[in-house]
């Protein structure tokens, strides 16, 4: 469990007594439950606070905010897709969970810069729940002479979209339901209050697809094993592949193949905590004031695009999808101080960095295209 901060009295103090009155009223809340009010409720939730939450400043750091040469090779990859689907105008990129808008920029910004004539093409679509990260959104976006550029959605209405649905670090984001196995079933975690803290009880699941879900992988966690399902991350999949009328989806996540996420030596699942770039195992500690995320399984979310109508294009490692796109390209650019080359460099190792950000999952499906390679994809990889 994570280490208690002793100056943070009276911080966060509205959403833990709402979540103490909600578990004392229905006798326990599931641990899905917890985490959606914690991370989303619409006052006090972590994602809907003023201060940003990713970022140096903030409680950690996506590829965005690492360097513009993250947009940069993104954006080579849907110049790539958009000449593979004939060059189509309007050809939108619908951003889900676009965060603080800095992936859009540096993709707009490469864009007119190297690819004029896929900036003219390019409707940048942006959804994001967060009202202060819309804000945020806008604000980059007037200074750089890009606000033309970009449109703001609600939602993925069927259809609606012809081009690339991108979403970077959100799947992880999507509250879970925490289970354990002991003898040989099923138990899910739920959250009760004993008047000096949350506990978690041990209880039936909530609900029969919790079961249906391991019973389709044809696995179980192991005995005494805690893990993670993420329900809301198959059901976005599922919309956004009917939202797709004719493209591709990319998302980048952390993630596993099940058999590897779901190992009897994984005995604590997944989840972690993050607050000020430190990373904590203990949910309850701050609700809404730090960040919880869990790792997504690769194998149902696949499953779950294909039974949409959606066909794997591939999926890979961060590192080597930017390696494939060219990131040492960057560093050999002719000019550069060295001050920029180092800062560079430095980039380039973060974001390809095994252990880091360079272990995220890229998965790339396409509808309504013939079957096709893609640049940031070594051909044929983890491709059925």
């Amino acid at each position: 469990m994570g280490v208690m901060d002793e100056f943070a009295f009276g911080e966060g103090e509205p959403l833990r007594a709402l979540l103490i009155d909600r578990a004392r009223e229905e006798g326990g809340i599931t641990f899905r439950e917890f985490m959606e009010l914690a991370l989303y409720h619409p006052r006090y939730g972590y994602y809907c606070q003023s201060r940003p939450p990713m970022g140096r400043h903030g409680d950690y750091v996506t590829s965005p905010e690492v360097s513009p040469i993250f947009g940069a090779l993104l954006g080579r990859q849907l110049y790539e897709m958009w000449q593979v689907m004939g060059a189509p105008c309007p050809f939108q990129v619908v951003e889900a969970g676009a965060g603080p808008g800095t992936l859009a920029r540096d993709i707009l910004a490469w864009a007119r810069h190297a690819r004029p004539d896929l900036l003219a093409a390019m409707a940048y679509c942006l959804m994001e729940r967060s009202p202060s990260l819309r804000e945020q959104q806008r604000r980059l976006l007037e200074a750089t002479g890009l606000l033309e550029r970009a449109e703001w959605w609600d939602d993925l209405p069927p259809d609606s979209v012809q081009g690339c649905l991108l979403c970077n670090e959100l799947l992880d984001s999507f509250p879970v339901h925490r289970v354990f196995v002991r003898g040989g079933r099923l138990w899910e975690v739920y959250v009760v209050w004993d008047g000096d803290g949350f506990r978690e009880e041990l209880r039936p699941p909530s609900t029969p697809a919790l079961e249906e879900y391991f019973r389709r992988l044809g696995l179980l966690p192991g005995e005494g094993c805690y893990a993670e399902v993420n329900l809301e991350a198959l059901a976005w999949v599922q919309r956004a592949a009917r939202a797709l009328r004719r493209g591709f989806l990319l998302a980048l996540d952390y993630g596993y193949e099940a058999p590897e996420l779901y190992a009897p030596w994984r005995q604590q699942g997944t989840l972690l905590c993050f607050y000020q770039h430190q990373p904590c195992d203990d949910p309850y500690l701050r609700p809404g004031r730090q960040d919880m995320t869990a790792h997504v399984d690769i194998t149902s979310i696949v499953r779950a695009g294909q039974e949409a109508g959606l066909e794997l294009v591939g999926v890979t490692s961060q590192a080597r999808f930017l390696q494939r796109l060219g990131i040492d390209e960057a560093l050999a650019v002719p000019g550069l101080s060295l001050r920029e080359r180092l800062a560079r460099r430095r980039a380039a190792v973060e974001l390809t960095d095994p252990a880091g950000l360079g272990r995220l999952s890229v998965l790339v499906l396409r509808k309504g295209l013939p079957p096709c390679s893609l640049r940031g994809l070594e051909e044929g990889e983890d491709a059925p």
